[in-house]
């Protein structure tokens, strides 16, 4: 079937916040007290705010009570927020702003699907907020990644059918996400991370979506 939209990830495909979500994890680990590094943050890719936490916690979540593990929560956003304000239009990833323009050429819906309650604030660093056909991020679904909610919700917003949308996404959660909801899922990153993806390209730059649309 005729893909007719084009579904983003935000964070690893269009930019790259990474840096700031580890940093802000680990002020909050240290804070805590918990060991936290560079390849334990590996397995927060795509992962929601409380799920990443009680990864981070491991079993001494279960010593917080709900109203604490919401302050934890909102600590360590707010740690990242305060790190957003130095995005500027000069943090597209290589390739990224090329080729929202050729989607929009293709005469393609183009939407974002980001688990992220921040994705507004990073749209409007970067100066594209209104480039989107439809935003779904965290304040628009319950349920976060591998679950299929925030494209199938992308999806309505542009009014195309889940069958006619392709998601692009970095993280495994997505793409498992994407193949869920029916959808084509084109991944960037390594084989082991993204494989399952109907196409996998090492960077948003290698992204083909000639090759993708013959399909």
């Amino acid at each position: 079937m005729t893909i007719k939209a084009i579904i983003l990830d935000l964070d690893g495909v269009i930019t790259d916040t990474a840096e700031y979500h580890y940093r802000g994890w680990k002020h909050l680990a240290d804070d805590e007290g918990v060991p936290f590094d560079r390849e334990a943050n590996d397995a927060l890719r795509g992962v929601s705010r409380r799920a990443s936490l009680e990864l981070l916690m491991g079993e001494a979540i279960a010593r917080y009570s709900e109203e604490q593990i919401q302050e934890l929560m909102a600590r360590k956003n707010a740690y990242y927020v305060a790190m957003l304000d130095s995005i500027t239009p000069a943090d597209f990833l290589p390739g990224a702003w090329e080729l929202l323009q050729e989607i929009k050429a293709r005469g393609l819906k183009v939407a974002i699907g980001s688990a992220s309650r921040n994705t507004m604030t990073v749209l409007t660093r970067l100066g594209i907020p209104d480039f989107f056909d439809g935003i779904s991020d965290g304040y628009g679904v319950v349920r976060a990644k591998p679950a299929p909610d925030v494209f199938v919700y992308a999806a309505g917003l542009v009014g195309v059918p889940v069958a006619q949308c392709a998601v692009i996404e970095d993280a495994e959660s997505g793409v498992e996400g994407a193949l869920v909801a029916g959808m084509v899922a084109i991944g960037i990153g390594p084989e082991e991370r993204v494989g399952k993806a109907h196409f996998r390209y090492d960077t948003t730059a290698q992204v083909n979506l000639e090759e993708i649309l013959r399909e």
